[in-house]
């Protein structure tokens, strides 16, 4: 396959020039709501104060290191705070956790009165989590609005149940297709 610069469009088949035309934000959104997404809260601590905001922007990076990405929007206080301790916590959400999802998906700092936590590796660890993981800070990646941190995963742990999934705008869960 023929690569094409940053700077020149790819060429149709029958010749012409491809034309860029980005999508409306409204267009690219509902684009990207059909897309399964996991659901995770983003953790850190700011001295002895817990700090932590909802996501649906994360993956597995690699595994030699183990390693994740994390989305946030580069106007994030959590992202502010993450950047000085160069670390953050991942709780996979399942999908009995939607409140917490809709808890930390608002703004404040508020977020964790009344939620129940533990620490663990020095960061907030929600309990009772499909998955966690204790992160380190490799790097971080602008990206558009949002930027994307690059991480070491130096704790892990697998508990209980189904994740909670976003999709269609609605939480969720993943279900096996019967064979």
């Amino acid at each position: 396959m023929a690569s094409t610069s940053a700077n020149t469009p790819p060429a149709e088949a029958n010749g012409a020039p491809f034309e860029r035309h980005a999508p409306t934000p409204k267009a690219f959104r509902d684009v990207m709501a059909t897309v399964p997404s996991p659901v995770a809260v983003v953790t850190t601590m700011d001295g002895k104060r817990p700090h932590g905001t909802t996501v649906s922007a994360f993956a597995s990076l690699s595994l030699a290191p183990p390693m994740v990405l994390v989305s946030l929007d580069k106007r994030s206080k959590l992202l502010a705070i993450i950047r000085g301790t160069g670390r953050f916590g991942l709780n996979v959400l399942g999908g009995h956790q939607a409140g917490l999802a809709d808890t930390f998906a608002r703004s404040g700092r508020d977020k964790f009165d009344g939620v129940d936590w533990t620490p663990s590796a020095g960061l907030p660890r929600l309990p009772h989590s499909p998955g966690w993981v204790a992160c380190e800070v490799a790097d971080v990646v602008a990206a558009g609005d949002h930027v994307v941190l690059l991480a070491h995963a130096v704790a892990s742990e697998v508990g209980e149940g189904s994740p909670l999934t976003y999709h269609h705008r609605s939480f969720g869960t993943h279900a096996p297709l019967a064979s």
